[in-house]
């Protein structure tokens, strides 16, 4: 088969590299599935950059989710069968024309459903819901911010508050997503380049606050976010975007002192709290909690309440061009490459 393999770290259009490698084996709890298409997330660019930790050693198989057709099953496997079209989830091995997922979180989806939305079900959305249903616990009446609103998870989580009938704040950095957050429901779009978001949700809150906040972006964020909470509030962080900005070591360690210090008291004396979430820590730990959340989501999406936006599709020798588009914060919803 051919995977896409990460030969190098840096620039998009030096990283990757097509080779022919033997199909892998499914143990008695997976299924091999052939890959119609996969996604890209954030979490690729920082593993091509050398800043993921938590990505396989050099030369490197990613990918987190992959939509195709069951081609072998494990003997353990009961509620799946070959032939079966579903959306998985994979820890890593997901660029390539054939991949294993853990039964628990292949889940069988329709013919008909496009390949964007099963990929952008995989993994944004499950991320989402487990963030919003399970960690805050989000509800009616909220006052919600998002972070990076027009991304894949950013997207699943407005959709997902405005199911809940929160007011939604939202952060973007052009007027193109300003008119992609109107269009996806968000109540107070806000961008962070052209004003200060902290500044604005207070001028349009008065004396509230806000009760949830999700931040992918760290660092500053984080700590303008935190006195931005009302008693009760919890803020879910799951990501440190801002770490691409720099390359020095320096500048990391900028933005880690930026994330503030904090005291249990603190949390206690003002109500308030903090959350962290790594998804692939989830996977290792406590897979069946993701297993619960990505068929939440694909129960969502089949009745019509969320509706995955896709930003943009690649073929398999477009990675560079995928990558790079991701990287320049310019892209909105899920990004997709296809065999």
């Amino acid at each position: 088969m051919k995977a896409v393999y990460l030969v190098k770290y840096g620039k998009s259009d030096t990283a990757f590299e097509i080779r022919e490698v033997e199909i892998p084996v499914v143990s008695n709890d997976q299924v091999l599935i052939k890959v119609e298409a996969f996604g890209i997330n954030f979490a690729d660019v920082m593993a091509r950059l050398g800043l993921y930790k938590g990505a396989p050693p050099l030369p490197a198989l990613l990918g987190y989710e992959v939509v195709g057709h069951v081609e072998k099953c494990g003997s353990n496997v009961q509620d799946i069968k070959v032939g079966d079209r579903v959306s998985a989830i994979t820890r890593f091995g997901g660029y390539a024309e054939y991949a294993v997922a853990q039964k628990e979180v292949a889940n069988i989806i329709p013919e008909s459903m496009s390949v964007g939305t099963a990929v952008a079900l995989a993994t944004q959305y499950t991320t989402a819901y487990f963030l919003s249903h399970t960690m805050a616990n989000i509800q009616e009446g909220d006052k919600v911010l998002v972070h990076a609103a027009a991304g894949g998870v950013g997207t699943a989580l407005v959709q997902m508050a405005l199911h809940k009938k929160c007011l939604v704040f939202g952060t973007c950095s052009s007027l193109d997503k300003m008119d992609y957050l109107r269009k996806n429901g968000v109540h107070h779009p806000i961008n962070y380049l052209e004003k200060d978001f902290a500044s604005e949700i207070k001028t349009i809150l008065g004396t509230g606050g806000l009760d949830v906040i999700f931040d992918p972006v760290g660092g500053l964020s984080v700590s303008k976010g935190y006195k931005l909470l009302t008693a009760g509030g919890r803020l879910v962080s799951y990501g440190v975007s801002s770490m691409n900005k720099t390359k020095s070591i320096f500048g990391k360690i900028r933005v880690l002192a930026q994330f503030g210090i904090y005291h249990p008291l603190q949390f206690l004396s003002n109500s308030r709290g903090m959350i962290g979430v790594n998804m692939l820590k989830l996977g290792e730990e406590n897979p069946e909690k993701v297993a619960n959340a990505m068929k939440a989501v694909i129960n969502l999406a089949q009745k019509g309440i969320i509706k995955p936006f896709v930003g943009g599709e690649y073929k398999v020798d477009q990675m560079a061009e995928a990558h790079e588009y991701l990287e320049s914060r310019k892209s909105m919803g899920k990004i997709v490459v296809k065999w």
